[in-house]
């Protein structure tokens, strides 16, 4: 599993209310769900929990412009020639848990569901998806 600079606590935003979208905004308009930038974590953390050790290190980052060097947890290798979109299994009212597992009650993110053709081919199946080859691959 991917080692984190931080130990990023999913947890704790789910349980203050934050949703996926708001720190994975682009998952909604296009192919990637996108990793935060340091500014979407200083949006609210210019403020909120500022003497919490985590957040001065993410300050830390903020403060010299270095993005936080977060490793990714998901994603297809080149050589799987899938491209992948999120934005039309949004649409399509899929939650992110049936693809990233409960991330809501990880601490760091750990890959939980591994997407082989065979997970993507059923899920397409039973929501009455194409299974055309193009609409996955390249």
């Amino acid at each position: 599993s991917a080692r984190q600079p931080i130990p990023f606590p999913h947890k704790t935003h789910i349980a203050k209310k934050a949703v996926c979208t708001d720190c994975h905004e682009t998952v909604e308009k296009g192919p990637i769900a996108g990793i935060p930038s340091v500014k979407t974590c200083m949006i609210c953390h210019d403020q909120i929990a500022t003497d919490h050790a985590l957040i001065k290190q993410v300050a830390n980052y903020s403060q010299k412009g270095i993005e936080i060097p977060w490793q990714r947890v998901y994603g297809f290798t080149h050589e799987a020639h899938v491209r992948f979109q999120h934005a039309p299994h949004i649409r399509a009212k899929v939650d992110c848990a049936a693809c990233h597992g409960d991330v809501a009650n990880q601490t760091v993110a750990e890959r939980v569901v591994n997407h082989t053709m065979g997970f993507c081919v059923n899920c397409h199946r039973q929501k009455g998806a194409s299974n055309d080859c193009l609409t996955c691959h390249y």
